[in-house]
């Protein structure tokens, strides 16, 4: 367990990509199975401890702790699993000193306890573990590790142990589970590459590059096609052998959560595409729409009835059982037509091609798309196979340029892990009301688009002007005649009944600091109200 431990405090402590992955491969490859194996579920999120959620975490700790004390010091450290391991009282040190449970041992435990019997289990853990044990215990029961490394990252590194491509990996992924014992062996050179017997596996996706300045310069126009970019979710729609599975980008299985879709998978291949609501024929719905769907464990028939979804097939992987991947683009565009006409039509559907004669034209044609779901275009070059990953050149995305809207911040709150110290989360509103009786209104909340610089400047800011506060949250100055204004961009705007303001944003960031301009100068509620009709 310390060997563990240890290499997610190490990892916390690294910003370095290359860095992780060294830890990480020099991990797997010293660490004896099984705890190598439950370590790579525990950093990939596969690994499943039902019997304890975090609110029974903050109920054991509130019985050892006064509550307000809890409550304080987990709003200056800013991670649940770090507070906890740090107040939790201390074991006696022979019970640390002769007894230390391997990862196998901790997660065996954990995962045969009831739930009845699931805080009994942690606390026997807990008080039998020092600080950065208590921290890895932790981690595994909240499940969510917070130590910037994404699954991607965590199959690289079993990449790199094995010499093999990480492609490799994620189409053999699905079909693998905890521990891993056959994946390690073959990564070590002990046996033969482990068998595709599981149905309807993923295929790692292939992604683009943005169009940066001067790209285009360097391209001839009539190497590539254009198709419009839809504003919804990337899906891979795979059915093998009578398995039916629908994989979001990063390769979860998302098939729960739809499955009138699922029932109308009635083909044998795989296609790539983006998962919209709506009618394919009359109206597709918004980006908002779609989150009514997402991350649900189950779905009502009513839900699936006001809210119905569809894919807009971009590409075919596979036809029956033939791989179409080294095929040239424009040849699969061909299989991909006649395949789609073969499905459900309120279920499946073409993602046009966008004809156009330059790139002028091109540019012209993603300012001002055609649909109000489109956020941009995609090139792809005629002649590019499907490549899992983003390699350079054969595919560019050309985003519509984002809206921006003058805010003032209203409220700011402290962040996590390295910024648990900095008030780095910010809502922001505009003003509504009849001149002279103006108010702010909060329209959206961002942590990100600032520099390092720019933190800092913002937290003094709200420090030296907070007017109130509330838990963990601060209310600073915001007036007609004192605020600090801040440029917020935003990918769109949807109405919504559960915000004052009747607005929300979708991927607000901070783009710029107006310490230059006054708050009287910033934007009504009218002008986002006239984007939304």
């Amino acid at each position: 367990m310390n060997r563990f431990a240890e290499l997610l405090d190490r990892l916390v402590l690294t910003p370095s990509r290359n860095g992780k992955l060294t830890m990480m491969t020099d991990y797997f490859r010293t660490v004896e199975d099984p705890d190598r194996g439950l370590a790579l579920a525990a950093l990939t999120g596969d690994l499943s401890i039902a019997a304890v959620k975090p609110a029974m975490l903050r109920m054991l700790i509130t019985e050892r702790m006064d509550p307000v004390l809890f409550g304080y010091s987990y709003d200056y450290v800013g991670d649940l699993a770090e507070t906890v391991s740090l107040v939790w009282p201390e074991p006696d040190a022979h019970l640390t000193a002769n007894s230390q449970p391997t990862l196998a041992d901790v997660v065996g435990a954990l995962q045969s306890a009831s739930r009845s019997d699931g805080p009994k289990v942690l606390v026997r853990l807990l008080d039998r573990a020092d600080i950065s044990a208590r921290y890895a215990i932790i981690k595994l029961v909240t499940g969510g590790l917070r130590i910037g490394v994404s699954a991607r990252l965590a199959k690289q590194a079993l990449a790199n142990l094995g010499a093999v491509d990480v492609t490799e990996i994620e189409e053999l992924w699905h079909g693998l589970t905890p521990p891993y014992t056959e994946l390690f062996a073959w990564l070590e050179g002990k046996t033969e590459r482990p068998e595709k017997t599981a149905k309807a596996l993923f295929r790692p996706v292939m992604l683009s590059n943005p169009v940066g300045d001067g790209d285009l310069e360097k391209l001839d126009p009539a190497d590539y096609a254009a198709e419009w970019k839809w504003d919804g979710i990337r899906v891979q729609a795979v059915c093998e052998g009578g398995v039916r599975r629908l994989y979001s980008r990063t390769g979860d299985d998302i098939s729960p959560a739809f499955p009138d879709l699922v029932e109308a998978m009635v083909f044998d291949g795989a296609l790539d595409g983006e998962l919209l609501v709506g009618d394919p024929v009359h109206e597709t719905g918004t980006f908002s729409d779609l989150q009514q769907r997402l991350n649900r464990k189950t779905v009502t028939p009513k839900m699936q009835q006001s809210h119905p979804v569809f894919v807009r097939c971009y590409d075919l992987l596979q036809d029956g059982t033939e791989d179409l991947r080294a095929l040239p683009f424009i040849e699969r565009r061909v299989r991909l037509e006649a395949f789609v006409a073969k499905l459900d039509p309120t279920r499946f559907d073409l993602s046009p091609l966008a004809p156009f004669a330059d790139w002028a034209a091109l540019e012209d044609m993603r300012r001002n798309p055609p649909h109000p779901v489109i956020e941009g275009v995609m090139l792809k070059r005629r002649d590019s196979p499907y490549l899992a990953g983003r390699p350079k050149g054969p595919w560019f995305k050309w985003k519509r340029d984002p809206f921006t809207v003058d805010a003032v911040l209203m409220y700011a709150q402290r962040g996590h892990g390295k910024r648990s110290s900095f008030y780095s989360d910010y809502t922001f509103g505009v003003w509504s009301g009849p001149e002279g009786g103006e108010e702010l209104v909060p329209v959206g909340k961002a942590y990100f688009g600032f520099t390092d610089e720019e933190l800092r400047q913002i937290d003094k800011y709200v420090r030296d002007n907070t007017i109130e506060r509330f838990g963990p949250v601060r209310s600073v100055r915001a007036d007609r005649k004192q605020g600090l204004v801040l440029e917020v961009a935003f990918e769109g705007l949807n109405r919504s009944t559960r915000h004052k303001s009747g607005v929300a944003m979708r991927f607000p960031r901070i783009s710029r600091l107006r310490w230059d301009k006054p708050t009287a100068e910033a934007d009504r509620i009218e002008t986002l109200q006239a984007l939304l009709d």
